[in-house]
């Protein structure tokens, strides 16, 4: 089965013996890797993919622009040594097994950590963040949508164009970690903190449960952090999930 079937389409497999992951990693040959990016970037200039990503994705809402645009130029973050260590603890037994890459697997754990708690900005529950990136790709950096969808977060490939960068760029783990967030952030802030209508924001399924409800449940498996570095008489400081319709 695909990662995930949205309006934004299933995520394609990268080439790969069955059972083993869907990513390139140390023991995975340089051209293997290299055929994985090529189809990757044949399917985001494929007609049928740009079709898909004119008529249905939700990422294209206008508003966005200059949000991803400031989380692109507001790179740096500092975190709690504390919290970052409980964090690596809890979390990093966990992805482990999913990206065997250990230079790679604690990239995306600072990265995932250090946007979420952008001062100054909506929190996210970084452990929220980490369902997505399980659903959406299953960790894979190069994993692509039929809709054309790139990365760990799967952002669509306008968003380089807008900002002056490159497509390329998307399969990088810290600009698509930083863009992905950025617009979950900013849909939370449109439905107020409502968490499953975010997600149906974000996956272009507004209306639709199966998305959000898929994320919710996978949150399970990356739960145990999301209070890290939150005062506890800060109540609602995290965005709170509602029992909506999505």
């Amino acid at each position: 089965m695909p990662w995930t079937q949205s309006a934004r389409g299933s995520v394609s497999r990268a080439p790969g013996p069955p059972g083993e992951r869907r990513r390139a990693n140390g023991a995975t040959s340089l051209g293997t890797r290299a055929t994985a990016l090529l189809l990757a970037f044949q399917a985001l200039l494929t007609p049928g993919a740009l079709a898909a990503v004119e008529a249905a994705d939700a990422q294209r809402d206008p508003a966005l622009k200059a949000v991803v645009a400031k989380a692109i130029t507001e790179a740096r973050c500092f975190i709690d040594r504390n919290d970052s260590a409980v964090w690596y603890t809890l979390m990093e037994p966990r992805l482990r097994p999913i990206v065997q890459d250990r230079s790679e697997r604690m990239e995306i754990l600072r990265l995932v950590y250090c946007e979420t708690q952008r001062a100054g900005e909506l929190r996210l529950p970084p452990g929220l963040v980490m369902a997505m990136i399980d659903v959406e790709s299953r960790f894979n950096r190069y994993a692509v949508s039929s809709a054309g969808a790139v990365g760990l977060m799967q952002v669509m490939p306008f968003w380089p164009e807008q900002l002056g960068m490159r497509r390329y760029e998307l399969i990088h783990i810290d600009a698509n970690i930083r863009m992905g967030c950025a617009i979950l952030r900013h849909y939370l802030g449109v439905e107020r903190k409502d968490v499953r209508k975010a997600l149906a924001r974000y996956n272009g399924s507004i209306g639709h449960r199966d998305y959000p409800d898929l994320i919710v449940t996978r949150w399970t498996r990356w739960n145990g952090a999301d209070d890290l570095g939150l005062p506890a008489s800060i109540p609602g400081a995290h965005p709170v999930v509602k029992s909506t319709g999505g």
